[in-house]
C-alpha cells in the first residue's frame, strides 16, 4: 500500500455537476488541497475536457471533486487508455456519495481531503464488460426503479367551483412513479465460471454482483418467490455471464441495456484509490 507526501503535486478536477450541486463544499475541499499541497485546480465544462484535463496530468495525481458518475468516468477513461495500473485516484465526494462511501471514502468535505493528504492507495478489484464498461462497487438486475419528483397538487379551496370535482379525481389517483422499463429480466441464465446458477426456467426477482478484493465477484441470485420468502442463491467467480430478453442493468449510477447478453470479468487489484489510514 502506498503512502503520499503532501509534497506531492495534485492536479484537482472539479466535475461540473459537483459546482452546481454543492459549490461549498467544492470551496471547502478546494481550499483544504491547496493548503496541504501544491494543487493545479481544473473546472471542465464537459466530459470532454475532463477527459482532457485527466489525460495532460503528466507526474500530478489526479483528485476528482464529485459524485459517483464522475469517479466512474475518471476510472472508465483510465482503464480505455490502459493507464490504470500507474495511477492512484482519489476523490473527494460532492453530491451523491454512496459509492465513494462504499468503497471507503469519507463523506463529508473536508475529512475526504484529508484522506486525499494524508492516506494511503489501495488496490481494487474491478469489474469489466464485453462492451468495456467497468463496476466499481456493485450491479444490480434489474435496475431499481428511477423515482422523479411529482408536482406539488393545487389546494382543492383556490380552484373555481365547477372545476373541484375534476381536481379532486385527478388528486385521487396515486403519483405515478415512472421507472426504467426491465421487460423480460425475470427470466435469466446467471453462469458464473461456465457454471450455471440459474437457468431461464427459473424466474428471478433479482441478481446482485459485487467485485472483491480477492479476485472473485460475488453473486447472488434472488428467485421468484410465492409466499415464503425463496433463499438466495450464492456464488462466488471470475466471469460473470447473464442472458435473457432484452435487460436492463443498473452498474454503480448509471443504468444500461437493454442487452441480451453480457459478461462481466474481474480484474485482480486493477485500480488504485486513496483512502485514509487504516482503511
Amino acid at each position: 500500500m502506498a503512502t503520499f507526501a503532501t509534497s506531492d503535486q495534485l492536479l484537482v478536477i472539479i466535475d461540473p455537476g459537483a459546482r452546481q450541486t454543492d459549490g461549498e463544499a467544492v470551496r471547502i475541499a478546494k481550499d483544504v488541497l491547496s493548503a496541504g499541497a501544491a494543487a493545479k485546480v481544473c473546472l471542465p465544462e464537459g466530459p470532454e475536457e475532463f477527459a482532457r484535463a485527466l489525460g495532460r496530468r503528466g507526474a500530478r495525481r489526479p483528485v476528482v471533486i464529485g459524485d459517483g458518475r464522475a469517479l466512474v468516468r475518471a476510472v472508465t477513461l483510465l482503464h480505455r487508455q490502459r493507464e490504470l495500473a500507474g495511477c492512484a485516484l482519489s476523490v473527494v465526494p460532492v453530491g451523491d456519495t454512496a459509492l465513494a462511501e462504499s468503497l471507503g471514502v469519507p463523506g463529508g468535505a473536508v475529512a475526504a481531503a484529508r484522506a486525499v493528504l494524508d492516506g494511503s492507495e489501495r488496490r481494487l478489484d474491478l469489474l469489466v464488460d464485453d462492451s468495456d464498461g467497468v463496476v466499481l462497487g456493485a450491479l444490480g438486475i434489474p435496475p431499481a426503479p428511477v423515482r422523479t419528483a411529482v408536482a406539488e397538487p393545487v389546494p382543492v379551496s383556490s380552484v373555481r367551483p365547477w372545476y373541484r370535482s375534476l381536481v379532486r379525481t385527478l388528486a385521487a389517483r396515486p403519483a405515478r412513479l415512472p421507472a426504467v422499463p426491465s421487460p423480460g429480466t425475470s427470466r435469466l441464465r446467471v453462469e458464473v465460471d461456465g457454471a450455471t446458477v440459474v437457468d431461464l426456467d427459473q424466474p428471478v426477482e433479482a441478481v446482485s454482483v459485487t467485485p472483491g478484493t480477492d479476485g472473485l465477484a460475488s453473486v447472488e441470485v434472488r428467485p421468484l418467490s410465492v409466499g415464503a420468502e425463496a433463499t438466495p442463491l450464492l456464488a462466488a467467480g471470475r466471469t460473470v455471464t447473464v442472458t435473457g430478453a432484452d435487460f436492463r442493468y443498473r452498474a454503480d449510477a448509471a443504468v444500461s441495456g437493454p442487452v441480451r447478453r453480457r459478461t462481466w470479468r474481474v480484474m485482480e487489484g486493477a485500480w488504485g484509490l486513496v483512502l485514509p489510514p487504516g482503511r
